[in-house]
């Protein structure tokens, strides 16, 4: 073992997707809660032994979730919001995440820039709050029946309130006072389990660049923490940007290290004479926790030793940048990958490797390692050679293409594509459609996974496509919705389909990452430059055009949530790859048109997400993310009604940004904010049309008629009747076709009646 080797967390969802099934049948009620109960440990068990195999000395305890670890934190806190007072145990914690036909779900966003989503802790001034310590305890306990002492991971208080809303509309840093005590309870807790315990506290908040009103919260806060006993080494661990505003408050406090991300927070280095003076330790994460390539262990080495000019190397303590929960398990299982590209690559398991040998280099230097170790490095440093100088990655072509580019945008303003498309289309006042995908059912993945594996031909797999296809349209045609779409039941998620069939993209057989809860993806990962060798939609889409008089939404992915939801080349900036995309995209675009596809859908679901952490660096990536989507679309005619849709934003600060864009029509999920969100489209004179989440899809309940009407009248007082159309909050791919074509009956119904109010 490594005494210098620290993970920051590890994923969850198990190698095979372990916690995803069991969770599911748990649901489904094909199981009880012991059997998850029994799985949750056998992984707890299994991961901390990985770890230690490897060589990590610092291990994660209560890393471990059934569902989110914010929504863990607030049962922790008693937190619990009083529609689910009634509620208890799992039944309770479920409903919260993902609600029932009482209760309406918990708010659920996106964690920072990632494509992970967390639980939205409610708070109020006259909530009461109260520690519930017991998963904390159990699972540093059950570690320690291993043979294990891990170290203890926390959501710190700051970043827990920063990410929480308050329902009274109050500011949720008020309630500090109220939750810094449970949290002495909480550490006085754990420093009762041994002589000596690690906590790992999590203050990610941080790197957002916090006011000075937050900054003013830290040090009184990790004073008192910091103070509850000295049998406590407390860490406060920040990732995905540097905090050095904040880093330079926690050094004037007593905790023991400091975790900072080095891979994309570069700006740490700034400080890095100011921690050295301290006499701290340092977590240094130079283990990329949020991208599959290789580590280049050279780089990082010498990285590290520019941290040791400055801190003591005794201090130093080696890292992943962030929780590994953000890349796919292990390479184990990746039997068909080709093996040229599998070199280039590391997950979640091949990284406690990287991180262990880069301990043994920060403390024994090259000289000092053993013949074992010299291997493993050498094998690094030519995977690394290999990938830069690949024939695969760079097309001339493409460049050429791309920086001759002329066309930045479509003809014709706003004002004037709207009236050709309303005579085009005659569309009506409160327009339905859904946002493009309908229930993946095991009968369509199976025929997916047998054409892949060739058990079955392509002639018998696009029979059953189109048959799942004529399903679609007919039961939209009978419910009554006024824009239909074909159900995708071709594509295997939003961007790994995409991905198949464009030049300079790899896949995975089983790259998984949790999105939320069970929901997991499998990002494809960009290695090389990006083109479009055919059409990737065309027949699909014309096919459902073909069976139906109604208007057919051709469906795409844009270029910004393809980027952001892959895994993106690290030898190329991201706004060059983008661009590349961009001009695929465009393609395909003119295609559908020429075909007579009239509304096309280029969603646009992870644009926010990529968002920078920092404001001074917003402008810029706002630059390039609101140009490639308009490159996109550039290809449109001006009676070509363009589409795009964004899922959990906050919109008040991108308002502008999304007017910029363009699109004709925007989708937004706003179901579990109710219309709060679409304040800011009035506030502003936003003029194109807006379709609002009318009901949560991330939940199994069925909205009721009487809900729906009364969601539309809530829209009604911010928007009329002219700009806006009536659609789900986003796909339908995760839910059961009970579930779907209840609600979206029950969602035309609700128009029906609200048309015939208006009338």
């Amino acid at each position: 073992m490594s005494k210098n080797s620290y993970v920051v967390g590890f994923p969850r969802i198990g190698e095979q997707r372990e916690l995803k099934k069991v969770l599911e049948q748990f649901w489904a009620q094909q199981c009880s809660f012991d059997e998850v109960e029994r799985v949750a440990s056998e992984l707890k068990q299994r991961h901390w032994k990985y770890q230690k195999e490897a060589g990590i000395a610092y291990i994660s305890s209560n890393d471990f979730s059934l569902y989110d670890n914010m929504l863990d934190t607030a049962v922790m806190l008693g937190a619990v919001p009083k529609r689910f007072a009634h509620l208890s145990g799992e039944t309770r914690y479920f409903a919260m995440a993902r609600g029932n036909q009482e209760c309406v779900a918990m708010e659920m966003t996106k964690w920072f820039n990632t494509n992970y989503h967390y639980i939205v802790p409610e708070l109020s001034v006259e909530d009461t709050y109260c520690l519930d310590a017991s998963k904390v305890i159990n699972e540093y306990n059950e570690a320690k029946a291993l043979g294990i002492t891990t170290k203890i991971n926390l959501i710190g208080p700051i970043t827990f309130l920063g990410l929480s809303k308050r329902v009274d509309r109050g500011d949720t840093y008020e309630l500090l006072g109220k939750i810094v005590p449970l949290y002495e309870e909480l550490l006085a807790n754990i420093a009762a389990l041994d002589d000596a315990v690690t906590v790992q506290i999590d203050e990610p908040i941080f790197v957002t660049g916090v006011d000075t009103k937050v900054l003013s919260l830290i040090k009184p806060t990790y004073d008192a923490l910091c103070s509850v006993s000295e049998h406590l080494q407390v860490i406060v661990t920040t990732y995905f940007e540097h905090s050095n505003e904040a880093t330079k408050v926690l050094l004037n406090t007593p905790v023991w290290g400091l975790g900072l991300d080095f891979v994309y927070g570069k700006e740490n280095l700034e400080i890095l004479s100011l921690v050295g003076a301290s006499n701290k330790h340092l977590i240094a994460g130079v283990v990329d926790g949020r991208n599959i390539w290789k580590n280049d262990i050279e780089a990082s080495n010498a990285l590290l030793e520019r941290v040791a000019t400055h801190v003591d190397s005794a201090k130093i303590i080696v890292s992943s940048s962030c929780s590994l929960l953000h890349t796919p398990f292990t390479l184990k299982y990746e039997a068909r990958m080709d093996a040229e590209l599998k070199n280039w690559l590391s997950y979640a398991v091949e990284k406690l490797d990287e991180i262990v040998l880069l301990s043994a280099l920060c403390s024994r230097g090259l000289h000092g390692l053993n013949e074992e170790e010299i291997s493993v490095f050498q094998n690094n440093v030519d995977a690394n050679k290999k990938r830069k100088s690949s024939s695969r990655i760079h097309d001339k072509a493409v460049q050429n293409r791309v920086s001759s580019i002329t066309k930045f945008e479509r003809e014709g303003s706003y004002e004037e594509r709207i009236v050709l498309q309303k005579k085009r289309l005659g569309y009506k006042e409160l327009t339905t459609t859904t946002i493009g995908s309908f229930p993946q059912t095991p009968e369509v993945r199976q025929a997916r996974r047998d054409f892949k594996n060739a058990v079955i031909t392509q002639e018998a797999y696009e029979a059953q496509m189109k048959a799942y296809i004529d399903d679609c349209v007919a039961f939209q045609e009978e419910c009554g919705l006024d824009v239909l779409v074909h159900g995708e039941p071709e594509r295997n998620d939003m961007v790994e389909y995409f991905g198949e069939q464009l030049n300079g993209y790899g896949f995975s057989q089983n790259g998984w990452v949790q999105s939320y809860g069970s929901r997991c993806v499998k990002p494809p990962f960009i290695y090389g430059d990006i083109s479009r060798p055919k059409p990737m939609t065309l027949m699909w889409t014309t096919y459902a055009q073909s069976r139906t008089q109604q208007v057919m939404k051709g469906m795409l992915t844009g270029p910004v949530t393809i980027l952001n939801w892959s895994f993106v080349r690290d030898d190329l900036s991201r706004d060059a790859v983008s661009k590349q995309i961009a001009v695929a995209i465009s393609d395909e675009i003119d295609d559908l048109q020429k075909a007579g596809i009239k509304i096309i859908q280029v969603d646009e679901a992870a644009f926010k997400e990529g968002y920078p952490l920092r404001s001074d660096k917003i402008a810029e990536y706002e630059r390039w993310a609101v140009r490639d989507f308009k490159i996109a679309v550039s290809s449109a005619m001006k009676q070509t009604q363009i589409h795009t849709h964004m899922c959990y934003s906050e919109f008040n600060d991108i308002i502008r940004t999304i007017e910029a864009m363009d699109a004709d029509v925007i989708s937004i999920e706003t179901a579990r904010s109710g219309n709060e969100l679409l304040k800011i489209f009035k506030e502003v004179g936003y003029k194109q049309e807006v379709g609002p989440g009318v009901y949560d899809i991330h939940s199994p309940r069925i909205p009721s008629v009487e809900e729906i009407v009364e969601q539309i009248e809530k829209l009604l007082e911010v928007l009329p009747k002219e700009q806006l159309w009536i659609n789900p909050d986003c796909g339908l791919k995760t839910r059961k076709w009970d579930e779907v074509r209840k609600s979206l009956r029950n969602m035309v119904r609700g128009v029906q009646i609200v048309r015939e109010k208006l009338a």
